[in-house]
């Protein structure tokens, strides 16, 4: 008789949605791969933050009022249950999050098995809550500030630490977070590295001539993407092009420094080769990177930058700053070069020094096979499912597989 699959509950604020296409898409993809592997089943609770009004003068936080309450995606149900945001009571924000979670797992009438639940704070803290009130095994992975900005804050720094003490397993998706974590107080057995992959298939090298020719590419291309917030270093990309005459910037995203980075283009004498092409959905994006030449991250911080892999599986190799993650990724000449220091300065000498040795798209790509899902997605399992069984068999539901597991994938 066939076991009964593992019963999943993903929880996190960081998914996507249908008024939010691209939010938190790398936690879907996880999940998605994972359970293309069989043996478990999924249902994803991805609160909103509640607001009264989707009139567009209110801009991003009316979009919060526009999500449903319930969609499918992927032929997973999601569900998106309010909770309050209080700007000045911020440490109430997990038990807030907490308590509409818990609402919403008791109107969807289901059990579950194990908690999956994406970024320490607060969405990890109110996983821990509920996984409590349910006598449910957690995980919870840690994906960026909330290991290395949110901690400062002693309230904050503690609730994530009281979280960690409840976790069944904890992941941070590169090896500098775990040091992160680690440094929090987190056991050292139940933490490991679970990387993000790419998606080998919908990014790839493609028809690169045809791809230019659709954008009326003619000289070499550089790619920044991301949010136009100042974080993603947007106008670090722009300032370096002051001194690189040969190339043109595609900016792929939007924010609120939109208007902030046209100006700076016109000021700076740079207009005339920055092309803006706003919001991308995440499925249009391979076609802009094979067209691009080199990809320019010079962000402030990264957990693990997702358009790094996904660029240098279509070819695309990338400079890109030395922070978190991104050692991890560009770890080989094949992938590009990281920056000595965030500057302008710094990204023109390392663009230099990756034109100067330019690596075919051909050996670009083939270091971005080696960060494939599919290793991933089998620990990611393996994690999940021990976790429930543990569980399940009233055992002490804390730590990792019994079964030896490569803690770096």
């Amino acid at each position: 008789m066939r076991p009964a699959p593992t019963r999943v509950l993903v929880f996190s604020t960081l998914y996507p949605n249908a008024a939010q296409p691209n939010h938190g898409v790398f936690v879907e993809n996880r999940l998605r791969h994972t359970l293309a592997l069989g043996e478990m089943q999924a249902t994803v609770l991805a609160p909103v933050p509640y607001f009264p009004s989707s009139h567009a003068v209110f801009g991003r936080y009316g979009v919060f009022a526009t999500v449903p309450d319930r969609e499918c995606r992927h032929g997973l149900e999601i569900l998106h249950p309010r909770y309050l945001v209080l700007p000045r009571l911020n440490f109430l924000t997990p038990y807030l999050l907490y308590r509409a979670a818990l609402k919403a797992v008791k109107r969807a009438g289901k059990g579950f098995d194990v908690i999956d639940a994406h970024y320490f704070y607060p969405d990890g803290v109110a996983a821990a809550l509920l996984g409590r009130k349910l006598g449910l095994p957690v995980v919870v992975t840690g994906r960026g500030s909330d290991l290395t900005m949110i901690p400062r804050d002693p309230v904050a720094r503690r609730q994530i630490q009281w979280a960690a003490g409840q976790a069944n397993t904890m992941i941070a998706v590169c090896e500098d977070l775990r040091r992160h974590l680690l440094a929090l107080g987190a056991k050292v057995e139940r933490t490991l590295v679970l990387r993000n992959g790419v998606d080998l298939e919908r990014f790839s090298p493609g028809d690169r001539l045809a791809a230019r020719a659709v954008r009326g590419l003619a000289r070499f291309t550089l790619l920044s993407v991301g949010s136009l917030i100042p974080r993603k270093g947007h106008h670090i990309a722009i300032a370096a092009l002051v001194d690189l005459p040969d190339c043109d910037l595609l900016i792929a995203g939007d924010g609120p420094m939109r208007e902030e980075l046209v100006r700076l283009a016109a000021r700076t004498g740079v207009a005339d080769r920055v092309r803006f092409l706003g919001g991308v959905p995440h499925a249009d994006l391979p076609e802009i990177y094979r067209a691009a030449d080199v990809l320019l991250l010079a962000s402030e911080r990264e957990g693990w930058a997702n358009v790094l892999l996904e660029a240098m599986a279509c070819g695309t190799p990338v400079v890109a700053t030395d922070v978190n993650g991104t050692s991890e990724a560009v770890c080989d000449p094949a992938a590009g070069v990281l920056m000595a220091d965030r500057s302008a300065a710094a990204l023109v000498a390392a663009l230099d020094i990756l034109r100067r040795n330019m690596p075919s798209r051909v050996a670009t790509r083939a270091h971005a096979c080696r960060f494939g899902w599919e290793p991933i997605a089998r620990l990611n399992k393996g994690v999940l499912i021990s976790a429930a069984e543990a569980g399940r068999g009233g055992r002490d539901i804390h730590g990792l597989p019994a079964a030896p597991v490569d803690n770096r994938v």
